[in-house]
């Protein structure tokens, strides 16, 4: 994926909040492999790719903030341009958060984007009263800082214990989708399932380069079904099957007309409006990049299933195709593993 089409999550809080210890329980990563990941982008901010060998995603650490002599300025001015949303540490038992408020409130002047505040270090509070007072009042601090409510969660990770992330994650999921869904806690049963994971990076591969090429006006009319090409063809040998003609109108067939149809109609409208001044360039385009994020995801998801039905020659009702394609779509809009 190119660079610039890599999704980039913020991670600001002070040295101790429990920002690595994030990136190792949203990715299950080792705390070793995370440790030596992160590659310096200025003298105290860092980058972490995930996957490394193929990033789909990219953490940005700022690190510094609360220890002396630390100005972020630099910092901030690097890191802005790149952050798609931010996620914010701020440990319970540290009410002293002015230098994170600080920086926050610096950065939204600037640049406004979504911003999700993780509590964490809840079992360093065991009294649930004080436990909720001091979330409380860490959040009243964001606030007036940011002049908005901020979206506030708490993000659980004991030593040695089972990390909570499912506020963390349903949140992220309405912020930014394709992060969400990529790091989204799967828990595949069935033997098609498990077969789906292991090609599944790859669907978002192509989904995220499809999303991210189709927000240009008319671009995404030549990108996006080339991406989908790719796909489906590294589909095809990933799964020991060639799209043949015959099986290609079995696939769409058993999809079902509305399904091509629908999207075909949207696409359209979608081209159309990027080219209208002001509101094509913003909402519309910004629209269009998360549909065809979407519908790559779930045309992936889709194929995947017929053709590994088709390589073991598992009978398969067009109903369940469409269904997986539906639960597919649903996911990758709402950022939920499907």
């Amino acid at each position: 994926m190119p660079d610039a089409a890599i999704p980039v999550l913020w991670l600001l809080g002070k040295t101790g909040a429990g920002k690595s210890s994030l990136v190792q329980a949203l990715t299950g990563l080792s705390g070793a492999e995370v440790g030596n990941g992160f590659m310096p982008c200025t003298r105290t901010a860092e980058v972490f790719d995930y996957p490394p060998e193929q990033p789909l995603l990219r953490f940005l650490d700022t690190r510094g903030l609360g220890e002396t002599g630390y100005d972020p300025a630099g910092d901030i001015a690097v890191c802005e341009g790149r952050a798609h949303a931010i996620i914010v540490l701020a440990r319970l038992d540290d009410p002293v958060q002015g230098e994170v408020t600080d920086a926050l409130a610096k950065v939204l002047d600037r640049r406004r984007m979504p911003v999700i505040l993780g509590l964490t270090g809840a079992d360093l509070v065991p009294d649930a009263a004080a436990r909720a007072r001091a979330a409380a009042a860490i959040r009243r601090q964001f606030d007036a800082a940011t002049g908005s409510k901020i979206d506030a969660v708490e993000v659980a990770m004991p030593p040695g214990g089972e990390p909570d992330l499912g506020d963390l994650r349903a949140a992220l999921a309405d912020v930014l989708p394709q992060a969400a869904l990529l790091l989204a806690a799967r828990t595949a049963r069935s033997t098609e399932g498990k077969a789906f994971d292991r090609v599944r990076r790859r669907v978002l591969f192509y989904a995220g380069l499809a999303g991210t090429s189709d927000v240009a006006p008319l671009i995404g009319a030549v990108s996006v079904p080339a991406a989908q090409a790719w796909m489906l063809a590294e589909l095809g040998r990933h799964y020991e099957q060639k799209w043949t003609r015959s099986m290609s109108a079995s696939f769409l067939g058993a999809l079902g007309f509305g399904v091509a149809a629908r999207y075909a109609a949207l696409f359209g409208l979608r081209q159309v409006g990027k080219l209208v001044p002001l509101v094509g360039q913003t909402a519309v385009a910004a629209a269009s990049g998360t549909v065809s994020f979407a519908t790559t995801f779930a045309l992936g998801r889709a194929a995947a299933y017929f053709l590994h039905h088709h390589r073991t020659g598992e009978a398969m009702a067009p109903a369940d195709l469409r269904r997986v394609y539906r639960d597919a779509l649903d996911g990758a809009v709402r950022g939920r593993s499907r």
